[in-house]
């Protein structure tokens, strides 16, 4: 029998999940990603707002994960998601807007410092680039010139939604596919205390 590596590592992410009828809209228009400009690969994974890249850790440490992280999410309040139309990275990603919102983007800051202070980790934002929240419908497998075709078709179309974010999933990579491991409930408020004390911490 071979010997169990107690190393393994598996990859993870942290993500805000919409909820019905988003969800079924969003998975609606990747399979129409896939089915007119062959992009499949955002069907890998459920619609989601990433808030901390993929990273990797210790599946024997996954309870300390869940638990860390647990609490600290449970802190903070319900928010409300607004979003706004299509938007696009060149020259591979299409994606549904996420409206600005200073609740969300405070949230993300507080997480990548929360993350980066509590369990190591560095990269919470694409190549250390601004938080910019967005539900991607398409994009590495999305060819160059299909991308031109799709931006030129939904860059002027209209898409409004708006729902409670009250739950933050933890993703995990089943070596084909992202599934939502865990999810923790938004319950409480974050007190100016709270805010405070990490913001002090991490100064």
């Amino acid at each position: 029998m071979p010997k169990l590596n107690d190393d393994t590592q598996k990859l993870y992410f942290i993500a805000l999940i919409p909820p019905s009828p988003v969800y079924e809209e969003a998975v609606s228009l990747k399979t129409f990603f896939k089915e007119n400009y062959n992009s499949k690969a955002s069907l890998n994974s459920p619609p989601h707002i990433t808030l901390h890249m993929p990273f990797r850790w210790k599946e024997k440490k996954e309870a300390e994960l869940i638990t860390t992280l647990g609490n600290f999410i449970k802190q903070f309040d319900p928010q409300k998601i607004c979003l706004d139309n299509f938007g696009a990275f060149v020259p591979k990603v299409i994606f549904i807007n996420v409206a600005t919102s200073e609740i969300l983007t405070g949230f993300q800051r507080d997480m990548q410092r929360f993350c980066r202070r509590e369990l190591n980790l560095f990269n919470a934002n694409y190549k250390e680039q601004p938080f910019h929240p967005h539900l991607t419908l398409a994009f590495r497998d999305l060819k160059k010139h299909a991308f031109l075709k799709a931006w030129e078709e939904f860059k002027d179309k209209e898409y409004k939604a708006e729902f409670i974010a009250d739950r933050i999933a933890l993703l995990k990579h089943t070596g084909k596919v992202w599934q939502v491991y865990r999810e923790f409930t938004l319950e409480s408020s974050y007190s100016t205390e709270n805010k405070g004390a990490l913001d002090k911490t991490e100064g």
